[in-house]
């Protein structure tokens, strides 16, 4: 059974989320205070952790932020505010989701299975293998979420991490437009089938900056969608 680490202060959300993923089949252990939360995580190993940013001590990211100082665990933040700047400092501190209050219970179990998964069937590439780096053109360091092409550090925007992540967790994979915009957007009917095309066309100039050629890593399928070629 994975085991889910769950912070949040309000007992009814708490309560509604114990018991969704347990009906599912996770163990979950429950805090209210970001300081419990910490506390839990240094007695015993979880899978996943799922963080409320508002709590009565610290905040969500705060408590990313020192759970990603000695573990990679898969974090989805929770919170009822829906600002940018907090999503994107939550994905800069190595959250992997990001759900804005109020939510179904089914879908954050549902996001919850899906970032286990991909990170379940990660290669040892994704999982932050030091010699990885010298064996392909792509790296991704999972703890501090950041990406290397050819050794050099790639200035990523989060929704192009988002988007490459997606891509590179699958090779040679054609994904649509509309399936990168699920899984790289928190709100993918916000945005069109065209922001994909602008930011792909960002990502493959990041990726020339660092070697010359390396933006036909990135391929596209004319009426199909694109694909990352190792």
């Amino acid at each position: 059974m994975p085991r889910v680490l769950l912070v949040e202060d309000e007992p009814a959300i708490a309560d509604t989320l114990v018991y969704a993923l347990g009906t599912e089949c996770f163990e979950v252990t429950h805090t209210l205070t970001g300081a419990d939360a910490l506390a839990a995580a240094e007695r015993e190993p979880f899978d996943f952790a799922i963080l409320d940013i508002g709590l009565p001590d610290m905040t969500g990211l705060e408590v990313c932020r020192r759970l990603r100082e000695t573990s990679s665990i898969p974090v989805l933040f929770l919170t009822a505010r829906d600002a940018e700047l907090d999503r994107i400092l939550g994905l800069e501190l190595g959250g992997d989701d990001y759900v804005t209050k109020p939510f179904s219970p089914r879908e954050i179990v549902a996001r919850v299975r899906a970032i286990l998964r991909r990170s379940q069937t990660a290669s040892p590439m994704q999982q932050g293998n030091p010699d990885a780096v010298a064996e392909t053109p792509l790296h991704h360091d999972v703890s501090a979420m950041r990406i290397h092409c050819h050794g050099e550090l790639l200035d990523l925007t989060a929704h192009e991490y988002k988007l490459l992540l997606v891509l590179l967790a699958r090779p040679g994979r054609v994904y649509t437009r509309d399936q990168l915009l699920d899984q790289a957007w928190e709100d993918p009917g916000a945005v069109t089938d065209r922001t994909i095309d602008a930011h792909v066309k960002s990502i493959r100039a990041k990726l020339r900056l660092a070697k010359a050629g390396a933006e036909d890593l990135i391929q596209t399928r004319r009426g199909l969608g694109y694909l990352l070629s190792l």
